[in-house]
């Protein structure tokens, strides 16, 4: 019989992880069976645990429950602590382990499909929140010259690099006169449409611009591209990190390229 996997999330329906997994398993050539599972808001912990005594062998989180994860799993890898959310369970006789493949994704996003270097560059992370916070440590493990976190509420991006010893915070307003090779956007703006309040020129020659997001054109990135900087979307990031947790259940990590060019064709 297939091993079975889903997503938890509320609202689920329009994750693309079902298919993601499918096509990842088709690869590799595993007997999977993914599916996407509606949690009720208040009630994450039993749709996992019930989820898990039925014979599932890992999920994959999104929002909202992604700290409640955080706090079910038994276990932590150290990008999950570091984090304080989990994205990805492993179900193991009885013991749940929790990890976070959403810095991976974007670090193997950035590096293997777009071919950017970090190391030695000048790295903005816009936002403080729980995206912010999950690619913290995976950007300062490719020793960047500099990684700044910068939020509309300053105070909210210096509690966050206080726990990562090297960053430095600031608010936007702080960040004229300065600029970066690669800026990425780990704030929810693009949902609703709002522009961040970024000074002119903080895009240098030759820079990248990230959008977390994926699947629409914010103004961040419109911003970006007007100041002649490349654009990327979290597309990759979101196969990427997909990737990471197949790994972590199959032991083989999927070729990315063709699943990224069917998502983009599609």
């Amino acid at each position: 019989m297939a091993d079975r996997y889903a997503v938890i999330g509320n609202p689920v329906g329009h994750s693309q992880s079902p298919r993601i997994h499918a096509l990842f398993a088709e690869q590799c050539r595993q007997a999977m069976d993914y599916s996407a599972l509606l949690a009720p808001l208040d009630a994450f912990v039993a749709a996992a645990r019930q989820f898990a005594s039925d014979g599932g062998r890992g999920a994959n989180v999104t929002v909202p429950f992604k700290e409640e994860a955080y706090r079910l799993a038994d276990t932590l890898t150290p990008r999950a602590k570091a984090a304080r959310a989990v994205n990805t369970l492993s179900f193991e006789q009885g013991w749940i382990a929790g990890d976070n493949t959403d810095g991976a994704g974007l670090i193997r996003d950035l590096t293997v499909n777009r071919h950017r270097v970090i190391h030695g560059k000048r790295v903005l992370l816009l936002g403080a929140g729980g995206a912010a916070r999950g690619v913290v440590l995976p950007l300062l493990a490719e020793q960047p010259a500099l990684l700044a976190i910068a939020n509309r509420d300053s105070e909210k991006a210096a509690r966050l690099a206080e726990d990562f010893p090297g960053t430095r915070a600031s608010g936007f307003a702080d960040l004229a006169g300065q600029s970066f090779d690669l800026v990425i956007n780990a704030t929810s703006a693009g949902l609703s449409g709002a522009e961040l309040p970024l000074p002119a020129g903080i895009f240098a020659a030759d820079s990248l611009a990230y959008e977390m997001l994926y699947g629409r054109e914010t103004p961040f990135m419109t911003r970006a591209r007007d100041a002649g900087a490349a654009v990327a979307d979290g597309l990759g990031m979101l196969v990427e990190q997909a990737a990471e947790a197949f790994l972590i259940w199959r032991g083989m990590r999927p070729d990315t390229a063709p699943i990224l060019a069917a998502l983009k064709n599609a």
